[in-house]
């Protein structure tokens, strides 16, 4: 026993660091595995990102008196001053929705979007607050395809002018 120890071997620490690569292995898998899960959970909500804006999209066009799926004529000058508007017009005899709800952003989780306006403060679109870049580039529909190459989220403008000229 020259170690001083009572049947035991000599330690050279090779367990030690074997456990320390598979914590490191472990991390790096977990770590792909979040941020994979982040970015399906961010694509999943630029889907339903594009179908509340196409919700408000058609709202928009009914409260301007517009048929679905025509150009924008420059005569338009019926657009709500509020998206509250949408949800029980002032302007119509009863009661008249245009839309449900007012939706929650489904990037920001929050109630609250950014409005384009005509010069009379007229909604002539709106869009999501959210930061950052979409993840979507290419491979729009048509309706959508003014989408491609936007650098921000804030580019992703429903309305039926968006991406047109404000009159």
């Amino acid at each position: 026993m020259a170690n001083g120890r009572t049947g035991s071997r000599p330690q050279s620490g090779s367990g030690y660091v074997g456990l320390l690569l598979a914590v490191a292995i472990l991390a790096g898998a977990t770590a792909a595995t979040v941020s994979s899960g982040a970015d399906w959970s961010r694509r999943a909500a630029e889907i339903e990102l594009l179908a509340i804006g196409e919700e408000f999209e058609a709202a928009l066009r009914s409260y301007a008196g517009l048929p679905p799926g025509h150009g924008v004529p420059a005569a338009v000058t019926r657009r709500p001053r509020s998206l509250d508007d949408l949800l029980r017009d002032p302007g119509a005899p009863g009661i008249r929705r245009h839309l449900r709800q007012i939706y929650a952003d489904p990037l920001t989780g929050k109630n609250e979007w950014g409005t384009l306006r005509d010069p009379q403060g007229g909604i002539v679109g709106i869009f999501s607050l959210a930061e950052g870049r979409p993840i979507r580039r290419t491979g729009f529909d048509q309706r959508w395809a003014r989408f491609s190459d936007a650098g921000r989220y804030g580019d992703w403008v429903f309305g039926p002018a968006a991406g047109r000229e404000i009159r």
